[in-house]
């Protein structure tokens, strides 16, 4: 008996493995742009025909594989080459961004040829918004009139959340700056921006990629000023921007102004010395006295661990505000000036709950440094105060605000211990301070 089992057939012949490499593709960038054009010029100038036409080409021509020279053809009216230039013996149209009419109007409906065919195929986002770094980078490539259209388009798509407001980090490109071709392309760009949305829109957008305090970047370094910009921009037409950048520069400085306040308070530097680079600072950066007594206050109340008891608290700031109240007094030469520092008082004391029993206290305190008069005070208690805790300040105030009305005329300071603590219920060493004690 044979028990041998019977073989299995076996394929012959030789297996060759198909490496992807190897394959070919469907289209090459010739190819693909001859197939675009061709279907461009059979819609003409319609381009509700020419949104049509791309959206149903996604399905044929490989999109993802050849974003580029899409998006070359649909600006320029065929594929570019380095620097910005077509090629003269490739095919191209005139149904493009570039052979358009120059106007606003124009541009908003190729914005929407754009917006359509990103909607349709999402996978294009990330392909366009490199598309446009690109061109911006070949501005001097094209000619003024083909920039004006990019810029408008560009402003529009940025307005519509289409582009992401880092694409103008190419703008700052060395040679694009010192040519000037960066500011002028800006101009038009943001009066297109501003007209589709507001200034308000634009600094968030802005904002969102940290470029809010950049703009200046647009010019040479040695006219990187808020003066250069400002008549810049002023004088184009654009004098929100100019405000705009005024306004960002302006912050930037208080800002820089407080973080120093804080380090000369915790070294302990004279008064005398922090006054005159204060002083200082204002002017430079023409920068109110209202907008630093702010700054002053919340500087001198950030250097303290204050107490979480209540009862404590208000003690702790008295000795506190005492000291840098010559501080504060240097920079309330104006009734402004003071009514903003009454206000931010006020603000403070409600938003810590510790204080809301010594705001009474700290403005008798002010008001015998000479940091306060009473005039701001009566404004404040009739018709300026904030509506937080409102009630409860008022309260406080009432008796301040009465022997204030009644006092005689010439008479101003408060005169003695006993109207001391009448109207703040001041322990004995705040009186005593406060009565011109030691």
């Amino acid at each position: 008996m044979n028990n041998q089992k019977p073989q299995k057939p076996t394929l012959s012949g030789q297996r060759f493995k198909t490496r992807k490499r190897d394959e070919k593709e469907r289209f090459d960038p010739t190819q693909f742009q001859d197939c675009i054009i061709q279907g461009l010029t059979e819609t003409g100038t319609d381009l509700e025909a020419v949104a049509k036409f791309l959206d149903a080409s996604g399905a044929k021509l490989d999109y993802r594989r050849y974003a580029e020279t899409l998006f070359d053809i649909l600006v320029a009216g065929g594929m570019l080459a380095p620097g910005g230039t077509l090629a003269d013996d490739m095919t191209r149209t005139n149904v493009c961004v570039f052979a358009a009419q120059e106007d606003l109007e124009t541009m908003q409906a190729f914005a929407q040829v754009f917006n359509k065919l990103i909607r349709r195929y999402k996978y294009l986002e990330k392909g366009f918004e490199d598309e446009v770094k690109k061109l911006l980078l070949f501005l001097k490539g094209f000619s003024e009139s083909e920039r004006n259209k990019l810029a408008m388009l560009t402003g529009i798509l940025l307005a519509n959340g289409t582009l992401n407001a880092s694409i103008l980090n190419s703008l700052y490109n060395e040679n694009l700056v010192k040519e000037g071709v960066s500011a002028a392309f800006a101009v038009k760009l943001f009066k297109s921006w501003i007209n589709e949305k507001d200034i308000n829109a634009v600094a968030v957008s802005l904002r969102k990629v940290n470029m809010d305090n950049r703009l200046m970047e647009l010019f040479p370094a040695n006219k990187q000023s808020v003066e250069h910009f400002s008549k810049y921009f002023t004088e184009a037409g654009l004098k929100e921007l100019s405000e705009y950048v005024r306004n960002q520069q302006s912050i930037g400085a208080r800002k820089e102004l407080q973080k120093e306040l804080q380090e000369q308070m915790s070294r302990g530097d004279p008064f005398k010395d922090i006054i005159l680079y204060v002083k200082e600072e204002m002017k430079k950066n023409n920068i109110s006295e209202q907008t630093v007594v702010t700054i002053i206050w919340s500087s001198v109340m950030s250097t303290v661990e204050w107490n979480k008891k209540e009862e404590l608290v208000a003690e702790q700031a008295i000795k506190h505000l005492k000291q840098y109240s010559p501080l504060l007094a240097a920079f309330t030469t104006q009734g402004q000036s003071e009514l903003t520092l009454l206000l931010k008082i006020q603000e403070y004391c409600y938003d810590n709950i510790h204080f809301m029993k010594a705001f009474q206290k700290i403005v008798v305190l002010f008001y015998k440094a000479e940091v306060l008069s009473e005039e701001p005070i009566l404004k404040w208690y009739k018709d300026a105060h904030l509506a937080k805790g409102k009630s409860v300040f008022l309260e406080q105030m009432k008796k301040f605000v009465e022997w204030l009305k009644n006092a005689e005329e010439g008479n101003q300071q408060l005169s003695s211990y006993v109207e001391l603590v009448h109207f703040g219920n001041l322990n004995a060493n705040n009186a005593v301070f406060l009565s011109g004690g030691c």
